[in-house]
């Protein structure tokens, strides 16, 4: 492996850097303009700040040409930063306040309330999750710019609708209760592991692009692609997991536990 090569494919995208500018300074403009009784944390701020870096790091480092042009497990890597990881930690970093404020300025509470519903959030974060992993769908983004950043902010955008209803914060746009969390996130897990099987078990390299890479590391095109269906389908899918232990603790310690005694 040419390291020299790999380092020197840092791309700093001026639409990235700007849109990251933008929001960052949206964030802190507001934050900053906050009423006494609208708190903010430091560790928020540090959640909301850690989303913008990974995704930062998702399209400008290395990771976004290795996924574009070589390697089918560099692009599974960077569609689990966008669309999966990100999302939990720009929520976690957003004061409810801050998106109750937004969504009243914007006029847009009715929509944010249908979009975060809970089965339609798992429906159209999931379909246009797989869906976007099509041959015909997945060749476009690769080869046509404007369609590959499409894809990318709808990862992110429709990652944060799907993580809403385990992590609201705010009561406008109510999640759901611990029984439902855990079904959710249950039911979440199982498109990424069986997208993840369908690439480790395909017999055949399902994406042209990387069948005819350049081999720039040691790594066959199955080999390559079955490392990416074990990425969806085992760090993917426990990040769902875990989330859903979590959940069943918390619900476990509420006051309506599934197993409590009655007295």
């Amino acid at each position: 492996m040419d390291w020299s090569v790999i380092q020197s494919m840092w791309k700093w995208e001026p639409s990235v850097i700007t849109g990251e500018v933008i929001i960052l300074g949206g964030y802190f403009i507001l934050i900053s303009r906050r009423k006494p009784d609208e708190k903010t944390t430091k560790m928020q701020i540090c959640w909301f700040l850690s989303g913008m870096l990974i995704i930062l790091f998702a399209l400008v480092s290395p990771l976004d040409i290795l996924g574009e042009e070589y390697l089918f497990s560099a692009h599974m890597i960077q569609h689990t930063l966008l669309g999966v990881v990100a999302p939990v930690l720009l929520i976690i970093g957003t004061p409810g306040w801050l998106v109750e404020k937004l969504a009243t300025k914007l006029y847009i509470t009715r929509v944010l309330r249908f979009l975060t519903r809970p089965l339609f959030a798992f429906l159209l974060f999931n379909t246009v999750f797989v869906g976007w992993h099509f041959k015909g769908f997945y060749e476009l983004a690769l080869h046509n710019d404007f369609v590959h950043i499409f894809e990318h902010l709808l990862f992110i955008s429709l990652g944060v609708v799907n993580w809403w209803p385990i992590l609201s914060s705010t009561p406008s746009l109510p999640g759901l209760n611990y029984p439902g969390k855990t079904v959710y996130l249950f039911l979440d897990a199982i498109p990424c592991t069986v997208l993840g099987a369908i690439f480790s078990f395909a017999s055949t390299p399902l994406y042209p692009t990387y069948a005819m890479a350049e081999r720039i590391i040691n790594l066959s095109p199955m080999d390559d692609q079955q490392i990416a269906g074990l990425i969806m389908a085992m760090p993917v899918a426990m990040i769902y997991i875990v989330a859903f232990i979590v959940m069943f603790v918390k619900w476990l310690d509420s006051e309506n536990p599934p197993f409590k005694q009655a007295k």
